[in-house]
Parts: structure tokens; C-alpha cells; sequence
């Protein structure tokens, strides 16, 4: 049985002529929504969180690039994508490597292989007070959550010796660890051998991630 609350639906995707209507306006929409969710993580690397909306773009794009009319076609690409939509204590993001000329891709996609295993959230948080000496003091700990890669689009972007220029990745955390979100800050990094950055997410991103984070 299927225990995802947030899955999409056949009766979310729009027809090809009704999306076709409304697709300026709806595409504005997601731009701005897609822009409160992208962080950008040094000079190549970006992340963009997505949830349901920008999962619903992703199979309306789809279906109108490829002419997709039948439930069947439509199906198959919420079959996809759906898995990719964050329920309650997730996160999802898409990570993208952005190169452009094939000797910038000859030179960093093979040195970047591992980099879906190589992105983390850093919570800070309050360890409970001690006692020195009549003095209460509390000393700040750092949680690391590590990303880990959708299996099945692992299985089909990874190689030995290159990697892909696009991966998925998922986040998650314990109620705990979403109260340490939310309070922030919130640090998003790749520790990978080969390519270290990092980024604070701003106020506005970690308040629109909590909610997917939050019921």
C-alpha cells in the first residue's frame, strides 16, 4: 500500500490544450516558486529543491514537448517523478552540475563521480547547559545531514569513471533536526575530494523548504 500523501495524480495534469491556455501565467509562477528553492553551492554546483509544484511543471513540460494524450504516456511520467516529491521530514533536490563546453565537461566529470554522495545540510544547534562554576553555559553543535541519491536514477546516471551532470538527491531529518532547521542557521555543502563549497541558505529559502519539511 502506498502511504504517500502528496503524490500527483492523472487529474493534476492538465490537458495539452488547457496547459497550452494558462502555461504563460503558470510558467511566471513557477519561475519565482523555482527561485526561492535554487542554491547555488560554489562556481558549478547548484541545487534545486523540489516539491510538488515543481514536479507538476516538470510532467506538464514533458507531456507538451512529447504530445503525450494518453493516461498511459502520463502515467508513466508520474511513475518518475512522484518518488521525487519530499513528504513530511524530506527533502528533495536536483543537483545540477553546470558546465558548459566539452572541455570543461572532459576535465571535471570524471574527477566529480561520488559527488551525489558528497552533499550535506549542517544544522546548528544548542547543546544543554553545563555547569562551570555557577555559570550556565551551553556550547553550539553542528548536525550534519548527508544527502542520498535516488536509487534508481543512481543506477542509471552513476559510472565508475564519470558521472552525470544531473543527480537526485534526498534529505532526511528527524522531527528534532526539522526544529533545528527552522530555527537555522542552515548551511548546505559538498565535501566532495575534489570540489568543496559551501552556502548559508537565506531566510526566505529555509522558510519555503519548511514546507515540505512540516506536515
Amino acid at each position: 500500500m502506498n502511504t504517500r500523501t502528496r503524490m500527483l495524480t492523472l487529474d493534476d495534469i492538465a490537458d495539452l490544450r488547457a496547459y497550452e491556455r494558462d502555461r504563460d501565467e503558470y510558467r511566471r509562477k513557477v519561475i519565482e516558486l523555482k527561485r526561492r528553492r535554487r542554491v547555488q553551492v560554489g562556481s558549478i554546483v547548484s541545487l534545486l529543491f523540489e516539491n510538488r509544484e515543481t514536479m507538476r511543471s516538470q510532467i506538464q513540460e514533458m507531456a507538451r514537448a512529447e504530445r503525450m494524450v494518453s493516461d498511459e504516456q502520463i502515467q508513466k511520467e508520474l511513475d518518475i517523478y512522484n518518488p521525487l516529491i519530499p513528504e513530511p521530514g524530506e527533502l528533495w533536490a536536483t543537483l545540477f552540475i553546470e558546465l558548459t563546453g566539452e572541455d570543461a565537461l572532459r576535465d571535471w566529470l570524471p574527477r566529480l563521480v561520488g559527488i551525489e554522495h558528497s552533499v550535506v545540510l549542517r544544522l546548528a544547534g544548542e547543546a544543554p547547559a553545563r555547569d562551570t562554576g555557577g555559570v550556565e553555559e551551553g556550547r553550539a553543535l553542528e548536525e550534519i545531514v548527508r544527502a542520498e541519491p535516488e536509487a534508481a536514477h543512481e543506477e542509471a546516471l552513476t559510472r565508475p569513471e564519470i558521472t552525470a551532470s544531473v543527480h537526485y538527491v534526498r534529505f532526511g531529518l528527524d522531527p528534532a533536526q526539522v526544529e533545528r532547521f527552522a530555527a537555522g542557521p542552515v548551511t548546505l555543502a559538498v565535501d566532495h575530494p575534489e570540489y568543496r563549497a559551501e552556502c548559508a541558505l537565506s531566510g526566505e529559502v529555509r522558510a519555503e523548504l519548511l514546507t515540505d519539511l512540516r506536515p
